[in-house]
């Protein structure tokens, strides 16, 4: 196989000229999101370059203590990414989302690192953290869009939620078709997604691996296992989240509480 070509940081810097055409998109239709998209993209570049730096001392020093922690961080910073866009309230979705996030990634990590993979040692640096890095980034959109549906849903037909109540249904029983809705919302798309691949789209992790000198076949199987466990933690993900926050967002008489973060200002 052929070494991969090299991007110099000019050549990189030059890159950017073809974001010129989005941001006039965004700009001439007014949506107001040219200062969020640029700052995203700076925010983008400086977060990537500094990965760069801090993998190779993570790889090199490969400390399963220093693996862990970083996997914590990580699962940190996706939970408080999930329930800030979620615009729900940190004081109580925090600890749901964490703890659903994280059991997750336990379950999957274990699966493919140690079962599929068969590693001497599944908090290997080069596999464990990558590889949980991309069902954490994976599984974010999904939960946000699920909890979204499931919420909003409830707000909108909580006179609906009551009635099943009033007529002898449990809180559970209550709670399945906005569970239902949610699911559907969050999951369609994905699956959609993954239908195609192959015929339409190349995943990023091929791309990435066969760009790197790894066979196309080496690659694809790698490409089919991450989409297996990619899906099944989101929907592990989802319900437990789904599931873990009904124990804090109802009170005594089983009505919803406010869950919206009050800081938020809806413009």
């Amino acid at each position: 196989m052929k070494h991969v070509i090299d991007i110099d940081y000019l050549s990189l810097t030059l890159g950017y000229i073809i974001l010129i055409i989005p941001f006039y998109v965004l700009w001439y239709y007014k949506t107001g999101l040219v200062k969020d998209a640029f700052f995203a993209f700076i925010r983008m570049t400086v977060q990537l370059l500094l990965v760069g730096v801090y993998l190779e001392f993570i790889f090199t020093l490969n400390s399963a203590y220093l693996n862990i922690l970083w996997v914590l961080i990580m699962t940190i910073l996706a939970s408080y990414t999930v329930i800030k866009r979620s615009n729900l309230s940190i004081k109580i979705f925090f600890v749901p989302v964490f703890v659903s996030i994280l059991l997750s990634v336990v379950i999957i990590d274990a699966f493919f690192l140690g079962f599929i993979i068969k590693l001497d040692n599944i908090f290997e640096a080069r596999y464990f953290i990558p590889i949980t890095g991309m069902l954490l980034g994976n599984t974010i959109k999904t939960i946000i869009i699920a909890l979204n549906a499931y919420y909003n849903s409830l707000k909108k037909e909580k006179e609906l939620y009551k009635w099943h109540l009033a007529n002898g249904a449990s809180k559970k029983e209550a709670l399945m078709p906005f569970k239902k809705e949610a699911l559907q919302n969050a999951f369609n798309p994905v699956i959609a997604g993954i239908a195609i691949v192959g015929l339409i789209s190349l995943p990023g992790m091929m791309t990435g691996q066969i760009l790197g000198g790894s066979s196309p076949e080496v690659a694809i199987k790698y490409q089919i296992m991450l989409m297996v466990s990619v899906f099944s933690a989101s929907i592990i993900s989802v319900i437990l989240s789904i599931n873990f926050s009904d124990k804090f967002v109802f009170d005594t008489f089983d009505n919803l509480k406010k869950i919206n973060n009050p800081k938020k200002k809806l413009k």
